[in-house]
């Protein structure tokens, strides 16, 4: 197979792409039989006024032998033969006395049960939250004013918190396991085209029938799921995993536990600590989030050509640094075309999320602004992360009117720190309200004071980005994970309790659903090692 690499495309070319290829291997069109996407991204830079272009990365077979048509173009880096890969399998031997347990269905969790079951391990799950439709039920309940569900809400239910945010697959991780991921994704009803853009996205209203359909595929194989099935103890016998408490009553034996709790599993947390797990406290991010008009990202972006169809909504990543205060601000989970929303998982406490759905057709463009936290700020005690940022939560609670509304605040009223301007220059999507107030009321000094230093910053890289009409709403404070559960780096335990496998973006090694799911698949494999 050829492989093609940093092939560019005006995006306004309709030409087929078998023609483009064929012209760039400088063959006729016939010698073309296959071209499979690898990687589409886009480039919007102009160079002395060329067009955006859509960049590929293809696999392309031809019906002539390769070594002739790469003798043709023998000094050119981007074109290249490459050999099929092979996916390692693992047939493991040994018959386990008990079935594994998984502990919450978000992507680690998923992902380590769905690896098991194909392997003939029929995995246990627990979730504490609800099944996802009846989960969406409760949200929408929750955002048009209802009570919030401290177990079923946009942190936990079946998906975990990213089934509601945008669906977002982008890593920075360099993992094999991703195309399976992916693979599996699409099976559940992901679009296709997933495995092959450069920034794949599902989008919450597609994820959450994918999520549905992974667990069917699960069940299918054997394995079983529990919802409104909270883990209230992890039993412990002679340093080793042995059982599991369900709700404070039911118990359920086991020798191997996948621990998959989401970053804002407080009460596990506190309950994983008490009993003696090695944990530690890890630095996060808080801050706001900021909205736009999505044409204004769009100009930004690609000038005169915004708007075009053609051309997907775009999307923008900031960052600025102090380098005397060791401090920086970027943004984070930047949602075109979505919306900001209520994600409040505990009574009394406001926080927020953003999210979109597959199309990203709201017309507004929203990203959370994060500054930087370490243990220095917070203390270094395991759990003194969950209770700075519920300090915050709650002020943010009072801030808002004691209702669930969220304290908002424009760009200009936040910069010259004065409050009550309402001449929005987009309407807040955050519902079930919000209230307007000083945001320096509700985060911390340093933070406050490090947008204040961006904001300026931003705006020259993206003209009217701190537009005095530009809302933000806060507080954003579920970034990461705030502590650690400590495990071996080659087989994925627990360092002082055998059995115990923490997973995903709630144990701090993962960071968004593709980082989680492929975590989730590597510990199941560490599990799967064992039982050769």
């Amino acid at each position: 197979m050829i492989r093609i690499k940093n092939f560019n495309v005006p995006f306004n070319d309709v030409s087929p792409i078998d023609v483009l290829v064929a012209k760039r291997l400088k063959l006729p069109p016939q010698a073309i039989s296959e071209v499979v996407i690898v990687r589409k991204g886009i480039d919007a830079r102009r160079y002395k006024g060329a067009p955006i272009n859509f960049v590929y990365i293809l696999n392309v077979k031809v019906n002539l032998a390769e070594k002739k048509v790469l003798a043709k173009l023998r000094h050119d880096k981007n074109v290249e033969i490459i050999s099929a890969e092979k996916t390692e399998v693992i047939k493991p031997t040994k018959v386990s006395k008990y079935r594994p347990i998984i502990v919450g269905f978000g992507p680690a969790g998923m992902f380590s049960a769905l690896t098991l079951a194909k392997n003939g391990y029929a995995p246990i799950i627990f979730e504490r939250g609800a099944d996802v439709d009846t989960r969406h039920r409760d949200i929408e309940d929750f955002w048009q004013g209802g009570a919030l569900k401290e177990n079923s809400n946009v942190q936990f239910g079946e998906g975990g918190a990213g089934t509601f945010s945008d669906g977002k697959l982008t890593t920075r991780i360099n993992d094999s396991k991703i195309s399976d991921v992916l693979d599996a994704f699409v099976e559940a009803g992901a679009p296709a085209e997933i495995k092959y853009l450069h920034k794949p996205h599902i989008g919450t209203d597609i994820l959450r029938t994918v999520v549905k359909n992974i667990r069917k595929k699960i069940i299918s194989l054997g394995g079983e799921i529990h919802f409104n099935s909270l883990v209230t103890d992890v039993i412990i016998k002679n340093d080793a995993v042995v059982g599991v408490e369900i709700n404070h009553k039911d118990k359920y034996d086991c020798s191997e536990v996948f621990f998959g709790i989401g970053h804002s599993a407080r009460d596990t947390y506190k309950m994983l600590f008490e009993k003696g797990l090695s944990m530690q406290a890890k630095p996060f991010a808080v801050g706001v989030r900021i909205e736009h008009p999505q044409d204004l990202i769009d100009k930004s972006q690609y000038g005169v050509d915004a708007g075009n169809p053609i051309l997907p909504v775009s999307d923008y990543a900031v960052t600025y640094n102090n380098k005397q205060k060791g401090r920086s601000v970027y943004s984070f989970c930047m949602c075109p075309g979505g919306q900001v929303v209520a994600a409040a998982s505990e009574i009394g406490r406001v926080v927020v999320n953003g999210m979109s759905n597959y199309k990203r057709d709201s017309g507004i463009a929203n990203s959370a602004l994060l500054v930087n936290v370490t243990p220095d700020d917070f203390g270094h005690n395991v759990l003194d992360g969950i209770a700075f940022q519920r300090h915050y939560e709650e002020l943010a609670f009072i801030c808002g009117g004691k209702n669930y509304h969220a304290p908002v605040q424009t760009v200009g009223d936040f910069l010259q720190h004065k409050t009550g301007s309402d001449n929005f220059l987009t309407e807040p999507t955050y519902k079930p309200g919000i209230t307007l107030c000083d945001l320096h009321d509700c985060l911390p000094k340093f933070t406050t004071e490090m947008l204040e230093e961006a904001l300026p910053y931003f705006d020259k890289k993206i003209h009217g980005f701190a537009d005095e009409k530009v809302i933000m709403t806060g507080v954003e404070m579920r970034s990461s994970a705030p502590c650690r559960i400590v495990r071996n780096r080659d087989n994925y335990m627990s360092i002082n309790v055998a059995g115990f496998y923490p997973i995903g973006e709630g144990a701090g090694y993962a960071g968004g659903i593709m980082s989680a799911a492929v975590d989730g698949v590597n510990a199941a494999y560490a599990y799967l090692e064992d039982k050769i």
